[in-house]
């Protein structure tokens, strides 16, 4: 199997061209801060021009989130990357048809946020969901969006203040819902990765007397990331090392990592059969019985999927796992924190024909 480099980035945040309220060399600071090798900056229906390129060591890209701001509710969120241009001009027709021209133009697009729960405290705070089904085209799915469920947290007033200062009491993974959306698109045969973001703005919230910023960037850039596998290492050229990047995100070598309460970089999930091998994101033709190798950077309790359905539990650090079963294979890893269990890693899948 080809040696892959392993990077760590979060692909949905929003700087002050939108409703975010950093500048781009900001957003660039924050992930530095918080650990990351990179940042895509995803604004509202506009991508500004010439703010990619490395803050010190961190290489910031642009991309845009894309809606048609005349709906009411303003459902169906896509995060487009790789266009090179802005999309929000195709924004006003169908759905698909904005992912077609994504795609016409050498982009790639996935899902953002396809489940939300609304909060009653607020008529900013209504869900978002994704609701334009069926469609086709596209790359994934935003499985954990760490802003979405924090909306999703607030049923009262008082669980709103308890939450902005303590949210990870409340963070517990993706929605069951989201998950099991995932499942159904990868069992009617279509390929789909995941990616985990922040929807980081950085805005300052009041409640009577209280102000307090929910959340700062690098604060989300240490929760829900995205880790990506790179066909070769970064090299601090921008045009070599975007494309390093979004080949990776294309082809869905990714898994989400909730990297506050302990690391996830050194996840690795592999498939083996004879001389072939494939890792998360790609496909493995069978020579045989299939071996499924999952190492884990720290002990966690954790399964292996095959075609929705969980067919081993495991408590520690790796497993292997040989069948004659073809499928769609993944790995959820849980461990304790806060006095809770949360969801730590989900792998993009395997897909072994």
């Amino acid at each position: 199997m080809e040696v892959y480099r392993e990077y760590v980035g979060n692909l949905h945040s929003h700087t002050v061209y939108s409703d975010g309220t950093v500048a781009h060399r900001e957003l660039a600071q924050a992930a530095g801060a918080a650990g990351l090798d990179f940042v895509i900056a995803t604004d509202h229906n506009v991508r500004p021009t010439g703010a990619e390129g490395y803050y010190e060591r961190v290489l910031l890209l642009v991309g845009e989130e894309v809606h048609n701001v005349r709906r009411s509710p303003q459902v169906s969120h896509l995060l487009v990357y790789g266009t090179e241009q802005e999309m929000a001009a195709y924004s006003f027709g169908s759905s698909q048809t904005l992912i077609n021209m994504v795609n016409k133009r050498g982009g790639f697009c996935y899902i953002a946020h396809p489940v939300e729960k609304s909060s009653p405290i607020s008529r900013d705070a209504q869900a978002i969901p994704w609701v334009d089904w069926p469609v086709e085209g596209i790359t994934g799915i935003e499985l954990w969006n760490y802003m979405s469920e924090f909306k999703g947290l607030l049923w009262s007033h008082l669980a709103a203040l308890g939450y902005a200062f303590h949210p990870d009491w409340g963070i517990r993974g993706p929605y069951r819902a989201t998950l099991r959306l995932w499942d159904e698109l990868l069992n009617k045969g279509m390929r789909i990765a995941i990616l985990g973001g922040a929807d980081a703005h950085g805005e300052t919230y009041q409640m009577g007397p209280l102000r307090r910023v929910l959340f700062p960037y690098e604060y989300l850039f240490r929760c829900v990331n995205t880790h990506v596998l790179t066909k070769g290492a970064l090299t601090g050229d921008v045009e070599h090392d975007k494309s390093l990047l979004y080949e990776a995100l294309r082809h869905g070598r990714t898994w989400v990592g909730y990297d506050l309460p302990r690391s996830t970089r050194g996840f690795r999930f592999v498939a083996r059969s004879g001389a072939a091998q494939a890792t998360v994101g790609e496909e493995l033709k069978r020579l045989g019985a299939t071996t499924l190798e999952i190492e884990l950077p720290h002990a966690a309790v954790f399964y292996l999927i095959r075609n929705g359905k969980r067919i081993l539990r495991h408590r520690g650090k790796e497993l292997r796992h040989t069948t004659a079963e073809p499928g769609v294979y993944r790995v959820e890893a849980y461990r304790r924190f806060r006095w809770h269990k949360v969801g730590w890693i989900f792998s993009s899948p395997i897909y072994v024909v």
